[in-house]
């Protein structure tokens, strides 16, 4: 379940002639029968709604006084979210003999061509109050104060994000609501302004169109809201003829491939800040600590502390708050255990509140390796909105690349990405005429769409993701990227799995081992090929190279040239 909530105005939308028939109330309460909460947003004054309205009760929460005031109907429990009006306003209102006028908790009503006369006395009183008209009606508000600002107010309340919210109404004050929620809708018998700005019209009018909204999301979301609608789209890359690669909602998984320093976690950061600038809640599943520096997201756990699953899921049931989950604490082989526990929690968490919105699988071929036999039970049966990242998209479990609609191979040899996926499933590979793509760009495949590959360029991403401190200072790289010191007759095999370990080692061996490894430029290579480190490894090939005898003195110097860049201390992990 993605949109978990429906937002409602009053009159013109669920009512019309101020009453809401029986059919309609049928239809809201089959909508909130679904596990989906209810909010209705209205102009009018509670008591005026309570008067007309007697179903209230099937809304979690009511929105009155165009945003001003939050009602709760299971309790009776009232919040002002703006405050009262000023008695000197309306004192001087009915002196001007303003007519009809109405005061609530903190609106102030009335109906055109009163609004010359309102707006010259909130002039002469030097008050920071504004005007909202609808359909003739003239209310005054506290400056920031409308529907919008009200329903956001109650969707925070339910823990729902506006992403996962529909909207919809029929006036020029319903749209700073229909703005805010993930999609607008507008009944058939809706102004024409607002009919232009929504992403869906329903095709009947008033409670007929609302009843037509909710059968349709109750049957399909994606029927009823087709992807995209009229909002800015969320463009991640574009093609050598400059049509562009939209990331979607709801849309299948994702595959970011590509050998080693390709650029592919490149791709993935600059993705992530498309979905970061555009208010998604984001989770990144970090086995390696490559994401620790990515802004707007709250770590948890690092190279030292295993990171909490519950911390994590109380974290993420605030809309507004990204994660980032490092594992890089756990030992490699209990990294995919301890991954497939969380991704079903997660899995559960989207189905009643649509969030995260993204997830981000990095090093997949670990967290979802092919050889695993209990992967069809762990993962769901569909995995939306979600990247992977791997260097080896045919070590991954085949149930997981079953759930890929989007590839996107980088480097290289990124136009061998797609053939490699098209093998591991065991799928015809499609063609691809062209060259293999460079810095920026990748090629891409939409497997559900009959196209062949074609080459993309994407945006660099706007802040570089940093060199990864604390992994390369203190965790573990693994065997195949750790240096092993072994000297000139192979008499030793000493493993330093991190910087940390490395300088501590290379402080420690004897002179014989440490100069046939810096005579061999192995120190330089190590930094280059398995830290990716290309600055530190020109200084060290300097230091490395340098007519120095003085063993210490290198030792010292390279010491330096490391810790100046990761500046994690140098003990034991």
């Amino acid at each position: 379940m993605y949109f978990v909530a429906l937002v409602t105005d009053y009159d013109g939308t669920l009512a019309a002639d101020g009453q809401v028939d029986a059919a309609t109330v049928e239809a809201l309460r089959r909508f909130k029968e679904s596990g989906r909460k209810l909010i209705l947003a209205t102009g009018r004054e509670l008591s005026d709604l309570q008067a007309v309205f007697s179903e209230l009760d099937v809304f979690d929460l009511v929105v009155a006084e165009n945003g001003a005031l939050i009602h709760l109907p299971a309790t009776g429990e009232e919040r002002a979210i703006s405050p009262s009006p000023d008695l000197v306003f309306i004192e001087r209102l009915r002196e001007l003999g303003v007519e009809p006028l109405s005061v609530g908790h903190s609106i102030v009503a009335t109906w055109e061509p009163n609004e010359t006369t309102v707006l010259e006395v909130i002039r002469d009183l030097g008050l920071d109050l504004q005007l909202t008209f609808n359909k003739g009606a003239v209310m005054v508000l506290p400056a920031g104060v409308n529907k919008g600002s009200g329903v956001k107010a109650a969707l925070e309340q339910l823990a729902i994000s506006p992403r996962n919210a529909v909207g919809v109404g029929d006036a020029e004050n319903d749209e700073a609501f229909l703005r805010l929620c993930g999609r607008s809708v507008a009944v058939a018998n809706a102004l024409p302004a607002v009919k232009k700005g929504a992403d869906h019209v329903t095709k009947g009018a008033r409670g007929e169109g609302v009843r037509e909204l909710i059968d349709l999301m109750l049957e399909s979301e994606t029927a009823i809201l087709p992807v995209g609608g009229k909002r800015q789209p969320l463009v991640i890359a574009k093609d050598l003829e400059g049509k562009p690669i939209v990331l979607e909602e709801l849309s299948g998984s994702i595959l970011i491939a590509g050998t080693s320093g390709s650029g592919k976690s490149t791709f993935a950061t600059s993705i992530l800040e498309h979905i970061a600038e555009a208010q998604f809640q984001f989770c990144i599943l970090d086995p390696e600590g490559d994401y620790s520096e990515f802004e707007g997201a709250v770590v948890v756990g690092d190279a030292e502390v295993t990171p909490s699953e519950k911390h994590t899921l109380e974290l993420l049931a605030h809309p507004a708050t990204n994660v980032t989950v490092n594992l890089l604490s756990l030992p490699l082989a209990d990294r995919p255990i301890f991954f497939a526990g969380l991704l079903g929690k997660i899995a559960e968490m989207r189905a009643t509140s649509g969030r995260p919105h993204w997830l981000l699988i990095d090093e997949a071929h670990h967290m979802l390796p092919r050889g695993r036999s209990d992967l069809s039970q762990i993962l769901p049966q569909e995995l939306p909105s979600s990247l992977l990242v791997t260097v080896h998209p045919d070590a991954v479990s085949r149930d997981a690349l079953r759930l890929i609609d989007m590839v996107l191979g980088v480097g290289d040899t990124g136009k061998d990405v797609v053939s490699s996926f098209c093998r591991a499933l065991g799928e015809p590979s499609p063609e691809m005429a062209g060259s293999s793509p460079t810095v920026g760009q990748a090629v891409f495949w939409r497997r559900s769409s009959g196209t062949p590959p074609r080459l993309v360029s994407f945006e660099l991403p706007k802040r570089e993701l940093q060199r990864h401190k604390r992994k390369y200072a203190k965790g573990d790289l693994g065997e195949d990227k750790s240096f092993y010191f072994r000297g000139p007759n192979g008499q030793l095999n000493l493993r330093a799995q991190n910087l940390s370990l490395f300088l501590q080692l290379a402080d420690g061996v004897d002179d014989e081992t440490f100069a046939y490894h810096a005579e061999r430029r192995d120190y330089s290579a190590w930094f280059r090929e398995s830290i990716k480190d290309e600055e530190l490894a020109r200084a060290v090939a300097e230091i490395e190279s340098s007519d120095e005898e003085d063993l210490r003195k290198k030792r010292a110097e390279i010491r330096v040239a490391v810790e100046s860049r990761y500046t994690a201390p140098a003990t034991p992990a």
